[in-house]
């Protein structure tokens, strides 16, 4: 029944306030959402890490991009991926850290990047070959077989992921040489190296289970596409032709060969070949064969490669030999998981070994599928780097509003947000209002915080710190499960907002409760006072404050008319709207001149106006305020008062009632003048003292400008930082 009270409540507020035709849209609107609740899609997801691919290659960035997001997903942090030339810098509002994979540097990447720095985001460069300086990629051989065009292009995509690593902070290598090259770049380097993904090990198992081997032969495999210009099989081809010749039932198995080197033909009969296939079928082909073999000319560019083939060999317990050198020396333990050869010596010996033994063939194979699905599987792997990444993370704080319209409490936590954002903090701004869900930006002058919206967006990244700004938004706050603290930020006594027997009124008032855990906050003395006397709940407070580059200074001569300014919403009673214009309707209007701001509703019909301003950008309020030369403000409920402190930041003159949200600013006969609910005639009489008596303006203006001075924001920037630590 209560659920029925409220919702005729609404249908008649409507009616009243707006019209049929509005309810009959609302009623329709509502239709729609409960209809395409179950089958909504999201637009956008609010997540902790996004993977930019700069590498068309399939097998790379699986490894890189695909299987880290795995391991991160797995170890508790949200994430997704995009191709680099489809990036957008809208993507920067809905993530706190981007991982640039094997990225060059483009007009969108580099503006993207400066951006997300502005705004406190993480940046990370990845990569798993030394591709980003020409000095090390000069060792690569097959290059000199390249054109001029070619190799120069090849270059400039070398030099442009170079330029796109020196704007990041961080970095992610595969192996330690990696490491140790981009450490000369950023300020710091994790290395993760590649592991097999789930769907890795789902396929290796369906190998183990189908692949029958044919004991009488023992095959080789070199599963690395075309060997006719492989320099790292050249290493080794003397040795396995040798081998080949001596054991009648000793095979090798090659990948992708397209033909073989002149040197091979006599033991051509021996060599069995596959085309290139899909990682998903490879499995079989890997299991299938008896030792992985696993050459590295031993180079710099080469240390950096990673482990892949033992590890993929391992999943299906196939033995691996393998050079000594970079990624294969620091996974392998040698005679263990695997054998090390450090010469053609050794490669002899440890292939003629494994050909001839094939228990040792067996133990080598069951240790190594042992370590690999024990440490190098994405689902037991990833802490690691998880940790890294959320240990480089600023502090993130999402305030959610009722909407991002022009308001003082929206102002309030603008500018709270654009001093964490100035002090280090990644600060996001969630707009609850489905209706104004378009608007991406609030803006303070030159500066601005992001808007997302929470009608059509996933929320799913961990959130340091979680805002409301309105009793509206307290829910949403309460409700969402990955953040580690909670704040409400109460502004004004809410309830009071509501005529009575109105059901938003109770619904408000539950919200002073604390009845869960959530830290208050305010920035008005009398709020923290009033949430300790009536609900006992301790609140965290700091001042408002002001932007006095917004509200320059003009001198009134007081020549010609005397402009009068009235401010607020007049539909919202609290705002007492009315009373403003009872006074300035008997003025002399051919003495006075009356302007109107409000950010919502316009004029009713009675008021006399001489101007009206609708809906002004906040950085064009002062214009107003300096124009001006008396504001008159008769609101009976208030936070923090912010009118009468901005016109006496422009030296001009106040009157007013006193309330709970100007009164630890606003002092009679000192910076302003006050009068008594309801009393017309006084309210007048305060306006005519103002105009006429000299001596007083001086001191009003005297002191207004003093106290606008006090409430400056860079004097109390420490308070709002402490509201938040």
């Amino acid at each position: 029944m209560s659920r029925i009270k409220e919702l005729m409540q609404k249908t008649i507020r409507t009616i009243k306030e707006e019209g049929i035709i509005a309810l009959v849209k609302k009623c329709f609107r509502f239709i729609y959402f409960r209809l395409s609740k179950v089958s909504r899609k999201y637009d956008n997801c609010f997540k902790d890490v996004l993977f930019i691919n700069g590498c068309s290659l399939p097998h790379p960035q699986r490894y890189r991009v695909t299987h880290q997001i795995e391991q991160l997903e797995s170890y508790g942090l949200s994430c997704d991926k995009i191709d680099y030339d489809q990036l957008t810098l809208d993507k920067i509002r809905y993530f706190r850290a981007f991982v640039f994979y094997r990225c060059p540097i483009i007009p969108v990447v580099e503006e993207f990047i400066k951006i997300a720095k502005e705004h406190n985001k993480t940046i990370f460069y990845d990569i798993d070959d030394l591709v980003f300086d020409l000095e090390h990629t000069k060792e690569i051989k097959f290059l000199d077989t390249m054109s001029k065009e070619e190799r120069n292009l090849y270059n400039d995509g070398v030099i442009r992921m170079g330029k796109t690593l020196d704007l990041c902070e961080y970095a992610i290598a595969s192996t330690k040489r990696l490491q140790t090259e981009m450490s000369k770049h950023v300020k710091e380097v994790y290395i993760n190296r590649n592991v097999a993904s789930e769907d890795m090990v789902k396929y290796s198992e369906i190998a183990l289970q189908e692949v029958n081997k044919d004991s009488g032969k023992v095959i080789m495999g070199y599963l690395s596409g075309s060997i006719t210009h492989n320099d790292d099989f050249k290493l080794i081809m003397p040795t396995i032709i040798k081998l080949l010749k001596k054991y009648d039932n000793l095979y090798l198995q090659i990948v992708g060969l397209l033909d073989l080197p002149n040197e091979m033909k006599e033991v051509s009969d021996k060599v069995l070949t596959s085309p290139f296939m899909d990682w998903k079928e490879l499995p079989k082909l890997i299991r299938s064969i008896d030792i992985n073999l696993a050459p590295l000319e031993d180079t710099i560019f080469n240390e950096a490669k990673s482990e892949n083939k033992w590890t993929e060999a391992a999943l299906v317990k196939i033995p691996t030999v393998a050079s000594n050198v970079g990624a294969f020396k620091e996974a392998i333990v040698d005679n263990v998981t695997g054998l090390l050869c450090n010469d053609e010596k050794d490669w002899e010996k440890n292939l003629s070994k494994l050909i001839e033994d094939s228990e040792f063939r067996e133990k080598l194979a069951d240790n190594s599928y042992v370590e690999v699905m024990k440490k190098h599987i994405t689902t037991n792997s990833g802490r690691g780097v998880a940790e890294f990444i959320k240990s480089k993370l600023r502090k993130n704080i999402c305030f959610v509003l009722p909407s991002p319209n022009i308001s003082g409490g929206n102002l309030v936590a603008l500018k709270h947000g654009l001093i964490l954002k100035k002090h280090g903090y990644d600060v996001t701004l969630i707009n609850v209002n489905k209706q104004t869900r378009k608007v991406d930006k609030l803006y303070e002058k030159d500066d601005y915080l992001f808007v997302v919206p929470k009608y059509r967006t996933e929320f799913l990244a961990y959130v340091d710190t979680m805002v409301a700004t309105m009793w509206l938004t307290l829910e949403v706050v309460q409700k969402y499960y990955n953040c580690k603290t909670k704040k409400y930020l109460v502004q004004n006594m809410e309830a009071g907002f509501y005529k009575p027997g109105e059901f938003e009124k109770k619904r408000a008032n539950a919200t002073y409760c604390n009845v869960l855990n959530i830290d208050y906050l305010t920035i008005s003395k009398w709020c923290k006072n009033w949430l300790k006397d009536d609900f006992n709940v301790n609140c965290k407070y700091a001042p408002n404050g002001i932007d006095l580059k917004i509200f320059p200074q003009r001198k009134r001569t007081f020549d010609g008319k005397i402009k009068i300014l009235i401010e607020g919403n007049c539909e919202d009673h609290y705002k007492n709207v009315d009373e403003s214009f009872q006074i300035t309707n008997k003025l002399d209007h051919l003495k006075y001149e009356i302007h109107y701001l409000s950010y919502q509703k316009e004029p009713k019909k009675w008021y006399y106006v001489d101007k009206f301003y609708h809906k002004i950008p906040h950085d064009e309020v002062g214009k107003i305020y300096q124009y001006c030369d008396i504001l008159i403000k008769t609101s009976i409920l208030e936070s923090f008062s912010y009118p009468p402190l901005e016109m006496m930041a422009t030296g001009g003159f106040v009157v007013a009632l006193q309330n709970g949200g100007n009164a630890e600013y606003l002092k009679n006969d000192c910076n302003a003048l006050t009068y008594e609910q309801g009393n017309i005639d006084e309210a007048i009489s305060k306006i005519e003292e103002i105009v006429t008596n000299k001596s007083l303006r001086e001191k009003l203006e005297k002191n207004g400008l003093k106290t606008a001075k006090e409430y400056e924001w860079k004097k109390i920037e420490k308070q709002i930082l402490a509201l938040y630590e």
